[in-house]
């Protein structure tokens, strides 16, 4: 009943929040047909139609959490006790235009998908789990208290863009564009000029950003050093990172006019992948199932016999070839052993 306590602030807002029993999402009956909603041609809610109401001033910090993270609960924000995030990135880097653009990682639509199962974690998580995962990873922090009035307000603030798309919806425009990968390792000369020629401009040819006029924040954020994201962040897989760019960046790029190639986009996603970052502790706890970890994960450890390198850098094909292979054995001993 995680959900229920986290909206206890108020009964209106649980009223809106979706019945939880036993962890299984209820609203998408067994059999039911799954809609799809497409999140390219769709129209989120705006912030003027809110009101005072509880559940409208949750919506708003969700908001601001989500467009001004470092001086909402940066690190360098006044009041210790709101120094929830370690870096001084806002979640609308990577959740662009306030978690609403099509293909650039949207949060539109993302309330109706939890409960839902990550082979990283190796369990079925909650939506306050892959939040505090993004702030554990992508903003190098700490987890939130599920009871926090932030907890409560990206929740809030999710679940208000989700307004009008049913639960268990498949969403068109989700996630990131998937690339087509060259079928080699990345070229890093090659990355390192297209980050000269389109990504320096904006991101500085340090790659530590430029900061914004007032507040803790950055008009471009750092792709590398201190204050980017961790080794353990989803940004830092290339092919993730690969996608995310090539339909997005330079910003204003759209999904279905992209500037880079697959190739420019690979390739300088390995070329940003390649510098220091902070370093996030515990990764060998990622994946329990070590056969269902991403071929570009590029942490250890593995057990398709490939080396780190490889891994971080490609080429990829030969390393789902064998993981294939690896599930399909398993697969087959399980099934043997069943049938004992």
């Amino acid at each position: 009943m995680k959900r229920s306590i986290v909206f206890g602030v108020s009964t209106f807002v649980l009223a809106l929040s979706g019945a939880m029993i036993g962890g299984a999402m209820i609203g998408v009956a067994p059999g039911a047909e799954v809609l799809q909603v497409d999140l390219t041609d769709w129209s989120p809610p705006k912030l003027s139609t809110l009101g005072n109401d509880p559940f409208s001033k949750l919506v708003k910090y969700g908001h601001a959490l989500v467009t001004d993270t470092p001086n909402q609960i940066g690190p360098d924000v006044a009041d210790p006790a709101k120094r929830l995030s370690g870096n001084n990135l806002t979640c609308q880097n990577c959740h662009l235009q306030a978690g609403t653009q099509p293909y650039a990682m949207p949060l539109t639509g993302v309330w109706g998908q939890f409960p839902q199962y990550r082979g990283r974690e190796g369990e079925v998580g909650t939506l306050e789990d892959r939040i505090n995962g993004c702030m554990d990873r992508s903003m190098n922090g700490k987890a939130l208290a599920l009871n926090s009035t932030e907890m409560k307000a990206y929740l809030a603030y999710m679940k208000w863009l989700s307004t009008g798309i049913a639960d268990g919806a498949k969403l068109k425009g989700s996630g990131t564009l998937a690339t087509k990968a060259p079928d080699r390792a990345v070229d890093l000369a090659h990355g390192e000029q297209v980050y000269a020629q389109t990504c320096a401009l904006c991101h500085g040819n340090d790659g530590l950003g430029k900061r914004a006029a007032t507040g803790h924040g950055y008009q471009f954020p750092p792709l590398w050093g201190p204050d980017s994201y961790n080794d353990g962040a989803g940004m830092g897989r290339v092919l993730n990172a690969a996608a995310f760019v090539m339909h997005n960046m330079p910003i204003g790029t759209s999904f279905d006019a992209p500037v880079l190639t697959d190739a420019d986009a690979y390739d300088v996603a390995g070329y940003i992948n390649s510098k220091e970052r902070p370093v996030k502790a515990d990764l060998a706890k990622d994946f329990p199932n070590r056969l269902q970890k991403s071929a570009d994960t590029p942490y250890g450890p593995y057990v398709d016999g490939f080396d780190q390198h490889q891994h971080k850098f490609g080429p990829f094909g030969p390393i789902r070839a064998k993981i294939r292979e690896l599930q399909e054995a398993a697969a087959a001993a399980a099934k043997a052993g069943a049938s004992k």
